[in-house]
């Protein structure tokens, strides 16, 4: 790439292309609320609506439409960006055949079996949050869980958005934390650090708030008629055990789930005689189906993000807060500088999340930058790594446009707005990570 390349300016008018989605997709769902068509958010997909933006982004360029098109090529063609849409298809496979196996209906029993009844809603977001952590992927674990939640939800009295709230909250956690997660993957490669650094970092944050969430969960446990958990399949839990196991010790993502993925069919077909190959096969396809939305949303996002940052839109965004920054560290002086810098990286990595509706895009978009801020105020990767991950967890858990939301309103037939109402573990996770940077002093090492 040479010098002239690199140099890019900034530009507002670059933003513009984003604002028309937002616009278009947060627009027609209000309008489609306010005639009381159901699932008003569903009538224009994510995907149709980032269409136009992207027509405007290239017609916007400055560049001839071949290379504006081939710039949009280059943001789709990503090594990240195609790196998480293989593993969402790889999550969506291990989803549906645990599924289909009984897998997920044997750890949802096996959680009931082992919690009381007025511990329902922890027990839930307890369950969501060890799935999330196994699989590495919240849209995975929503998927597996939300069902069977909603047959709970029904079966006791309970809130059906409080209980999508705790879903999202448990999948949220768990999407945060794990190793495998892609955000996870996202963070640590655009910082340089090791993920058990990055865990250990986030674990300080992230274990508080879901202490805290866990008791109001407990307090809003309205049970009028206490479920029957069903035996428990051992056999059926163990490919969600496995997965657990070799993420924690550090084994590629694709393999895992791929090992999950296998695991999960040997066990149907050994026990179901009317699970045969073929439709292990079907149940994969399937999962990469149930994939698709989010798959092609990030494809396209993607695209459209490297269009705006071609034409100076990212440049403006951290030029701004840049300057922010260095104002309020000129102001601190040399010990509020580390304090500045990861406001800032929290406050980049959350505007960008609310333009691409997708945590991991928004940690590549905003990586590069929250970097050159770390270094410059000395901010450990770790650091920068973890707050990377946690706001960007934080504002994709409480986006009612956001695919986790999204999917839990189709479930369970509710506003996404509703259900992001819920969502108490994003807002407490939020609180303790500004109270985080609110006692940051500069002192996290430069592991």
């Amino acid at each position: 790439m040479t010098e002239k390349q690199t140099i890019i300016n900034p530009s507002a008018r670059a933003l513009l292309p984003f604002g028309l989605f937002l616009c278009l997709f947060i627009g027609t769902g209000i309008y489609f609320s306010t005639q009381n068509v159901e699932f008003a958010f569903y009538q224009l997909p994510a995907p149709i609506a980032v269409l136009p933006a992207i027509v405007l982004a290239v017609l916007m360029s400055k560049e001839k439409l071949n290379t504006a098109i081939g710039q949009f090529i280059e943001g789709v063609s990503h090594r990240d960006i195609t790196a998480m849409c293989l593993i969402y298809l790889l999550a969506g496979a291990f989803s549906a055949v645990a599924k289909a196996t009984g897998g997920v209906d044997a750890t949802v029993n096996l959680g009931l079996a082992v919690l009381p009844s007025s511990f329902i809603l922890p027990g839930l977001f307890l369950i969501s949050a060890f799935i999330a952590t196994a699989m590495g992927t919240s849209m995975g674990t929503i998927a597996a869980v939300a069902p069977v939640a909603l047959g709970i939800a029904q079966t006791t009295g309970i809130d059906s958005a409080l209980m999508a709230g705790v879903v999202l909250s448990g999948a949220m956690f768990g999407d945060n934390l794990s190793i495998i997660s892609d955000t996870t993957i996202a963070a640590t490669r655009s910082q340089g650090c090791h993920m058990k650094d990055k865990f250990r970092e986030n674990v300080k944050i992230a274990v508080p708030a879901a202490l805290v969430a866990l008791v109001i969960f407990f307090f809003a446990n309205e049970v009028t008629q206490p479920p029957v958990a069903g035996d428990i399949d051992w056999l059926a839990v163990l490919p969600y055990m496995t997965i657990l196991i070799l993420a924690v010790s550090g084994m590629n993502v694709f393999v895992v789930l791929s090992i999950g993925i296998v695991f999960a069919g040997v066990v149907g077909i050994a026990q179901t005689p009317d699970y045969s190959l073929m439709a292990f096969s079907k149940d994969i396809y399937a999962g990469f189906g149930n994939m698709q939305e989010i798959f092609l949303l990030s494809l396209l996002i993607g695209g459209l993000a490297e269009l705006m940052r071609q034409q100076g839109g990212l440049a403006f965004v951290t030029d701004k807060l840049s300057r922010l920054i260095m104002a309020r560290a000129d102001k601190a002086a040399e010990k509020g500088s580390p304090r500045a810098s990861e406001a800032g990286i929290a406050l980049l990595v959350s505007l960008t999340n609310m333009c691409t509706a997708n945590n991991t895009v928004a940690i590549i978009v905003a990586g590069g930058v929250a970097k050159e801020l770390a270094t410059q105020h000395d901010v450990a990767p770790k650091r920068s790594a973890s707050l990377l991950d946690i706001f960007s967890c934080v504002i994709q858990g409480l986006l009612p446009y956001g695919a986790q939301a999204l999917l839990l309103g189709s479930i369970f037939e509710l506003s996404p707005l509703s259900v992001v109402g819920q969502s108490y573990y994003c807002f407490l996770l939020a609180i303790a990570a500004a109270f985080a940077i609110a006692r940051s002093k500069g002192q996290h090492g430069t592991h």
